[in-house]
């Protein structure tokens, strides 16, 4: 079987969400761990007044690409940025960008998704499915396509607390659904996305979903892959250990935590943090399309799903977590911090209340501007909260079935990772 680099040598390869956290490592580890690859494609929109090549020249100016800069001077001339907007009609793609794709497109990673757990249901079907339907739709016209992989969350069937490497189907015909929201206004589809989205906390979940059974339904004879991370965290080893560009999650929760403004928080200490790191996410990502691109003439068609979790493997609980916050932060202070830093995660809800309100309300009355902060954490907080509650098991043979060829790639294997190290890095 040839190497994860040979594998990649001479290929053309598309991602979407290049510009966000994962696509951006992606595209870092693609390029300098497979320095044969052809070409790498990103499909980018114009924002803020900034053109697709000019956003693309700037993200890669930044601190994640200096060691692929010093190792691969020329990189650059390998990237090509496509103008496309997924939300609009065949992805805004101008008929000549859809020829060239159709061409020469090898490998395609399907990373663009919201990751705004409380957007809209309109908005989040429409960034997070309806773009997914257009991205198969354009992935059947590719010549020579070898394999589709798609990024999907694990908490995608978070309504379940045992969650196999299979793809489940959802609570609704999502058709139907698509052809209803149509023509429903906001107000009815507000209405209505509680009782549709059920046992699930949000749209992005329920929508995720629903994006993995569209691709099961109509990837007809694609090479496809799915990939399930957990808490996508900073990075453990790759480029270098701690890098993160966003504080969405638990890195706005530990920093405001090291600030000392984030006192209490609803979790349970028992739950599992099931935290991963972002370079190991694209090493299982680059191991699971080698596997389907390479084996897809040997093994029977069918989609692999990788439950790309740590729960399972190397378990770490939110009360270590909270354990791990303070003793950092006490090593470590950061600087103009609001007060000493001291959270402390409480199950009950209200017992968290009123130590919300006695360490964060109260005392954000006294200081000018601190209450617009308070209120933004809690918002964060809620978000979490209920997976800071619950704990789920994964199976992850398929995650495990790579480890050798990962291992080999990389060494960022998350059975051998010290986890209190990792959470040191991260905050």
């Amino acid at each position: 079987m040839v190497t994860i680099p040979e594998y990649y040598e001479g290929k053309n390869v598309l991602i979407t969400g290049a510009t966000g956290f994962m696509g951006k490592v992606l595209l870092e580890k693609l390029m300098r761990s497979c320095p044969g690859v052809k070409a790498v494609y990103v499909l980018v929109r114009h924002k803020a007044g900034h053109a697709p090549l000019a956003r693309i020249a700037d993200m890669i100016n930044c601190k994640l690409f200096d060691r692929l800069r010093d190792e691969q001077p020329d990189f650059a001339e390998k990237i090509v940025a496509v103008n496309s907007d997924l939300t609009l009609p065949e992805l805004d793609l101008s008929k000549v960008d859809q020829e060239t794709l159709a061409d020469c497109i090898n490998i395609v990673f399907h990373c663009a998704a919201t990751i705004r757990f409380n957007e809209p249901l309109k908005d989040a079907m429409l960034l997070n499915v309806l773009a997914t339907q257009k991205m198969v739709a354009l992935a059947h016209k590719m010549k020579h396509l070898e394999v589709f992989l798609h990024v999907s969350t694990a908490y995608a069937n978070c309504d379940r607390t045992l969650i196999e490497e299979v793809v489940y189907p959802p609570p609704v015909d999502y058709k139907k659904l698509i052809d209803s929201l149509e023509w429903m206004d906001e107000k009815l589809v507000s209405a209505m996305t509680p009782g549709l989205i059920g046992k699930r906390p949000n749209t992005y979940t329920y929508t995720k979903a629903i994006a993995e059974y569209l691709v099961q339904q109509e990837c007809g004879n694609l090479n496809v892959a799915i990939i399930r991370p957990s808490i996508v965290g900073a990075s453990w080893k790759e480029p270098f250990p701690g890098w993160i560009d966003n504080f969405n999650g638990p890195s706005g929760i530990f920093i405001a935590a090291g600030k000392g403004i984030l006192r209490t928080m609803r979790a349970s200490n028992n739950a599992v943090a099931d935290l991963v790191p972002v370079d190991a996410v694209i090493n299982t990502t680059l191991a699971a399309a080698w596997y389907s691109g390479s084996q897809r003439h040997t093994r029977p068609k069918s989609i692999l799903v990788y439950n790309c979790t740590t729960g399972s493997i190397n378990p770490f609980h939110w009360g270590e977590v909270e354990y791990c916050i303070n003793m950092t932060f006490k090593t470590n202070p950061l600087e103009q911090a609001f007060r000493c830093p001291n959270v402390n995660l409480r199950s009950n809800l209200l017992t968290n209340q009123y130590w919300t309100t006695v360490s964060h309300t109260l005392p954000a009355l006294l200081y000018d501007g601190m209450m617009k902060t308070i209120t933004r954490l809690h918002r964060a907080m809620m978000v979490l909260e209920y997976f800071t509650s619950h704990s789920w098991v994964w199976k992850n043979d398929n995650v495990t079935m790579l480890s050798p060829a990962c291992q080999q790639h990389a060494n960022t294997s998350t059975s051998k990772r010290n986890v209190s190290i990792y959470m040191s890095l991260s905050i």
